[in-house]
């Protein structure tokens, strides 16, 4: 193998596919990167696969000679990211053919940048498990749009509870004209709806296929992030290829693949949870609230994240308030649209700071019922975007 490219381009998608390689691998090879060069498409590709999240990428570059191999995928990364700009060569030794299994291990790379010259010991591609694929199944396309909006919307309601596991993913459904997405944690819920339209859908006369099946999934929140983020460094609006068939998931968008394994089991009914009626409302502006919370929450902090929610609908005043008896309070308020009666009501701060922080609008509404009962952050407007937080109780 031998291919030339340049040290950016080599940089950027060593650190794309960085996360697929686990910290305790089960076999010394997933340590590893796969490296693919192909001299007839003048392309490599980089791989790396943990058995459940699989990230493979491809760029152009100048390909001397066709070839695989793989690299420790962390010192290959620290090298390669400390070079300065300029082409990068990459050339590999291996023994002669015939000699034994053994000298396979003696794979040794050639790291040529303008600096410097830098060698390191690789195993055979053969021992790198393939990517999984899905020759039959369902297959959608996603505007990447639609999809950044519905991530950036529920990712952060996940749950971190690897014993409760069908609630550390996203729950993904595809109806003909929209998308929703569902995230919970047992203590609050979001959920987004947006609409699904690739570019390739602008002729008019395509109407949406009402009767065909929708694409019902629960997708690993830890994949998720790595398409974000991939889909966030990826310049244009092409769509986003999803395969599925029960157990994997194939998304793909460019030169990038990502597979990850499916989350098993049934997920909530999460639209019960959403009360039906509300019986007070309030707007107001989401950056002057964050930072109001963002500033009490220091207090907060000291005394189990409790910010309490103070409604007055006479003077049409919001406050925020903490008593911490072994170091003090803090209070603030600010001025916003509310309907119904004045009420109290308990928070987790940290529960609604993040709803804000996710929610791209500049003003929002709350509504609610009594202080035991969910309460709903909504964008004023803009996307369909519901976050549930359940308050918490006042003692006194």
């Amino acid at each position: 193998m031998k291919f030339i490219c340049a040290q950016n381009e080599l940089a950027s998608n060593l650190s794309l596919i960085s996360r697929a390689v686990p910290s305790r691998p089960t076999h010394p090879v997933l340590a590893n990167v796969l490296l693919s060069a192909d001299e007839e498409q003048q392309q490599v590709s980089l791989t790396a696969f943990d058995l459940s999240l699989g990230i493979k990428t491809s760029f152009a570059a100048k390909v001397e000679t066709s070839g695989t191999l793989t690299l420790p995928a962390k010192l290959f990364n620290d090298i390669i990211s400390r070079l300065p700009d300029g082409e990068v060569t990459l050339d590999d030794e291996r023994p002669s053919t015939g000699e034994n299994a053994a000298a396979e291990a003696g794979i040794l790379a050639t790291i040529i940048s303008t600096s410097g010259r830098y060698e390191v010991r690789g195993m055979s591609a053969e021992e790198f498990p393939a990517l999984p694929t899905i020759s039959e199944g369902q297959t959608v396309q996603l505007p990447a749009e639609a999809l950044m909006q519905g991530l950036h919307g529920t990712l952060f309601a996940t749950s971190a509870d690897e014993t409760k596991q069908v609630l550390t993913g996203v729950h993904l459904i595809v109806h003909a004209d929209s998308l929703e997405f569902a995230a919970t944690d047992g203590h609050r819920l979001a959920i987004v709806e947006t609409i699904n339209e690739t570019e390739d859908s602008d002729d008019e006369s395509e109407e949406p296929d009402e009767d065909a099946d929708e694409l019902e999934v629960t997708v690993p929140a830890r994949a998720l992030r790595e398409l974000e983020r991939i889909v966030g460094m990826h310049e244009g609006h092409e769509p986003i290829s999803l395969n599925f068939d029960p157990g994997q998931i194939v998304l793909e968008l460019g030169g990038f693949r990502l597979t990850s394994r499916t989350l098993e089991g049934q997920y909530p009914a999460y639209s019960q949870l959403v009360p039906r009626s509300f019986e007070r409302q309030v707007t107001v502006e989401r950056r002057q609230l964050l930072s109001a919370l963002e500033r009490i929450g220091v207090l907060a902090d000291r005394k189990n994240n409790i910010v309490k929610f103070s409604i007055d609908q006479e003077k049409q005043i919001l406050s925020l308030s903490v008593e911490a008896a072994d170091v003090g309070s803090g209070r603030e308020s600010m001025s916003a649209q509310i309907t119904g009666e004045s009420l109290d009501i308990a928070f987790n701060v940290k529960y609604a700071m993040e709803s804000l922080k996710n929610i791209s609008a500049t003003e929002i509404i709350i509504k609610l019922n009594s202080p035991t009962s969910p309460v709903v952050l909504s964008p004023l407007t803009g996307v369909k975007m519901t976050h549930l937080i359940m308050p918490v109780q006042m003692r006194g």
